[in-house]
């Protein structure tokens, strides 16, 4: 599928408009699944693959790293290393905690050995960490790009103002800037991304890559009341959405799904690849076909009455 890429900030990467998000693998999919899925997301024409040193420790019987080891385990089998971008983060795993100087030369070791790679390309703060001068974490980035540990780095879960307060570290001191944002975004949740953090990921050519891009499986339609919630790993994450604005946003997605033979999931996923800023949508998958409707979703073109549409029932 050829389609057209969208650089990460002013980094030298660039990536097509849909990542998948590697939270599964080691938890709802397995090593065998989870290498078919790998397979087929690359074999569609995306590259984008997002974990974390942490994931996915919250599963029974794990401990953190498993999402990586899959990965990287999967990239000695398919010899796929030069077809992908690796995103991985660091500072929210119980046993690596915090973005200190210290931790981020450790932890990377641990997410290369894990990974198979000799560089990450996208290396994220998993999570702000206030108790650590910016310019610590900054400068030990600076040390894994000199070194060719890291190609670029990104920042997840941040404040606009502490965002804004990075980027002028970064530009005071000569040290690298986060070049991709991961904010929570998605239609159900607009408020706290658009009102200013997007007005910061465009001014300053941050590329922006939201997780919960399906807000945990609501936008998918499976979750119409609260008989669904109970036979999915993801259902008591969707259960707040079961309300008369997710009726409305539910309705406007089957009604323009039907008109593109579409899926709301893949309309979903469309809309938020029309937004400021907006590199790549992180989905994730359980089942190849469940990826290969996801994969779908960057052939719907939405227009202005879509998109007007879908921004109208998603108004809080």
């Amino acid at each position: 599928m050829a389609m057209q890429k969208r650089r990460l900030g002013r980094s030298p990467l660039h990536v097509a408009p849909l990542a998948f998000g590697g939270n599964v693998f080691g938890w709802t999919a397995d090593e065998k699944t989870s290498f078919a899925l790998l397979d087929a997301f690359v074999d569609a024409g995306f590259d984008l693959i997002d974990t974390a040193d942490g994931y996915s420790a919250w599963a029974p019987g794990n401990s953190g790293g498993e999402s990586e080891t899959i990965i990287g385990r999967w990239l000695a089998r398919s010899g796929k290393r030069d077809k992908v971008v690796i995103a991985t983060k660091v500072g929210k795993y119980t046993r690596r905690p915090g973005l200190s100087a210290a931790n981020i030369a450790a932890a990377v070791e641990d997410s290369l050995k894990r990974l198979g790679v000799d560089t990450i390309d996208l290396y994220q703060s998993h999570a702000d960490d206030t108790a650590t001068p910016i310019a610590e974490t900054l400068g030990a980035y600076a040390r894994l790009i000199e070194a060719g540990k890291v190609r670029a780095i990104g920042a997840s879960n941040f404040t606009a103002a502490r965002l804004a307060e990075s980027l002028a570290v970064s530009a005071a001191h000569g040290l690298p800037r986060y070049e991709t944002l991961q904010p929570e975004y998605n239609l159900m949740r607009r408020a706290g991304y658009e009102a200013d953090l997007a007005p910061l990921a465009v001014r300053e050519s941050i590329g922006v890559i939201p997780y919960y891009a399906l807000a945990s499986g609501f936008l998918t339609g499976k979750y119409r009341d609260a008989s669904h919630l109970s036979k999915s790993a993801r259902g008591a994450g969707v259960a707040k959405y079961l309300d008369a604005r997710g009726t409305r946003v539910l309705e406007a997605l089957d009604d323009i799904a039907s008109r593109h033979a579409a899926t709301p999931a893949q309309v979903a996923l469309a809309w938020l690849a029309t937004r400021p800023a907006i590199a790549a949508p992180i989905a994730s998958a359980t089942s190849v076909e469940q990826l290969r409707e996801l994969v779908g979703s960057a052939r719907v073109a939405l227009s202005v009455a879509d998109i007007a549409a879908l921004d109208s029932a998603s108004d809080a």
